[in-house]
């Protein structure tokens, strides 16, 4: 026999899955055309050699399934870690200048938070971020991979435009399901906590008195802004990790990124988001606050705040919120790949990562 037409693949050894036929070699995903009486190898195991790319190269293509259950594990576990910086940035982004402002910085705010009421006042509103944060973690990862996965190449490869454009969906996804009713009563807990006389006594106790007041739409406060802040983010950083994903593994998608490098990655991706969209942030945090009334809309807030306080006060608690940002990020990913590693081993799909 030839050594040309042998009944193996080159690129993955012996071919498992071919079978004889009528004295042809012939392999159930192939469909080269017979020479001679065999099919040809670089025929024979086209299509095998196509899922093997997909399966082991790039970026892997995973089930929606998988994708919202990692998501909401490492966005439960992302938030815990990280909330104080949340908190701080929150209450800097409130602090006004239209009034004496109450803290000096970042030092000053930690410190007189934890003298009036301790260590756990740096987790106030932790409660509603904490019930947010899986379900918004879930919604996000889940509506990438399927919005994702069909633009994927035959490696499992994601252009960076596509990467964008699905980054933009998934945060839109994830505002208008649970983001902007999360940071509606996060804003809210939080600012409560600065007036004298506080009328919240915890969480549940808030969202019923919120919506008591003001309905379910008072939760929906600055839903505009959100909008624009989450969609804005999430394209960002699915777009510069995509970006830096791509170039790390350059021709060979087989690859592997150590967690490290995934981290450093996803920490540079927060910090682009952060730059790209701080000012839509501090909008929507007053569009939020329990003195949104003063406000006709989201373009009359920005407005105000311009005229009031100068261009300056669009990147108040820009600091902060890059410290927590890039820990967010960067664990949020780490901890999502690990987490459909894991999932991969306990639950068998057609697709995998």
């Amino acid at each position: 026999m030839s050594s040309l037409y042998k009944p193996f693949c080159v690129s993955d050894g012996p071919c498992k899955d071919a079978i004889w036929r009528r004295g042809s070699l012939q392999h159930p995903a192939c469909h080269g055309v017979e020479a001679n009486g065999f099919t040809p190898i670089h025929n024979m195991c086209e299509g095998k050699r196509r899922f093997a790319a997909a399966a082991t190269g790039g970026r892997k293509i995973t089930h929606p399934g998988k994708a919202i259950l990692a998501g909401g594990i490492a966005g439960g576990i992302e938030i815990c870690i990280t909330f104080p910086t949340e908190y701080v940035k929150t209450q800097l982004q409130l602090d006004e200048r239209a009034n004496p402002p109450r803290y000096r910085g970042i030092g000053d705010c930690v410190k007189l938070t934890v003298q009036d009421h301790g260590l756990r006042g740096l987790y106030r509103g932790l409660s509603s971020l904490l019930y947010g944060s899986i379900p918004k973690s879930a919604i996000r990862f889940g509506t990438f991979e399927v919005l994702s996965n069909p633009m994927r190449d035959e490696t499992g490869r994601l252009d960076n435009t596509r990467s964008l454009l699905c980054g933009l969906g998934a945060g839109i996804a994830e505002a208008v399901l649970v983001v902007c009713p999360m940071e509606t009563l996060k804003v809210k807990l939080i600012h409560d906590q600065c007036s004298l006389r506080p009328r919240y006594r915890g969480f549940f106790h808030g969202v019923r008195e919120i919506i008591r007041d003001q309905g379910v739409r008072g939760t929906y406060q600055g839903l505009t802004a959100t909008v624009l802040k989450q969609g804005s983010n999430q394209a960002i950083r699915f777009y510069v990790m995509n970006l830096l994903r791509n170039w790390y593994k350059g021709d060979d998608p087989t690859r592997e990124m150590h967690p490290l490098v995934t981290a450093i990655f996803g920490a540079t991706a927060g910090a682009a988001s952060v730059f790209g969209n701080t000012p839509l942030d501090v909008v929507k945090t007053r569009m939020q606050g329990l003195e949104a009334h003063r406000y006709k809309n989201t373009l009359d807030c920005a407005f105000q705040i311009l005229k009031n306080e100068g261009p300056q006060a669009f990147y108040k608690g820009t600091v902060p919120r890059l410290g927590r940002v890039c820990l967010d990020v960067a664990i949020v990913f780490v901890l999502y790949e690990e987490v459909v590693k894991l999932l991969n081993k306990v639950w068998q799909t057609d697709c995998a990562l």
